[in-house]
């Protein structure tokens, strides 16, 4: 009875891990992302006419509203830039100030480590002169 009462434990320890280890790589931009507040650098519409009419997909909407992005952080001076389907970027200039979540891509994407994606707009106002 002991033994089995181990195994039972052993088991459901086991699946505790491996559920929380889903949820954290299912996750992990949102639970890494990075929240910049500071003065947009650039926020430029990204317009590839033939691309766009090479993909046959049907998915040609989010690519029309595709940006590209660059905020200088007001604490450290660093800029980050990120790529985003978000068309709150549509209204946002270079001079303006904002708050924006940096979704970070995944370590285990080698080629895009350390890079973001999705800025997602969450604040625009003007910048304190």
């Amino acid at each position: 009875m002991a033994t089995i009462w181990k195994f039972t434990k052993f088991v459901l320890v086991l699946l505790v891990i491996v559920g929380l280890s889903w949820v954290v790589l299912a996750n992990y931009s949102v639970i890494f992302s990075k929240t910049v507040v500071g003065e947009i650098t650039g926020v430029e519409r990204v317009e590839i006419p033939v691309a766009l009419m090479a993909r046959s997909d049907g998915d040609i909407t989010s690519k029309v509203f595709s940006f590209a992005i660059g905020i200088k952080d007001q604490k450290t001076g660093e800029i980050y830039t990120a790529s985003s389907e978000d068309r709150q970027w549509a209204v946002a200039q270079k001079g303006q100030c904002a708050e924006a979540v940096f979704l970070p891509y995944p370590p285990w994407q080698f080629t895009k480590k350390d890079t973001y994606f999705g800025a997602r707009l969450v604040r625009l106002f003007e910048c304190a002169k």
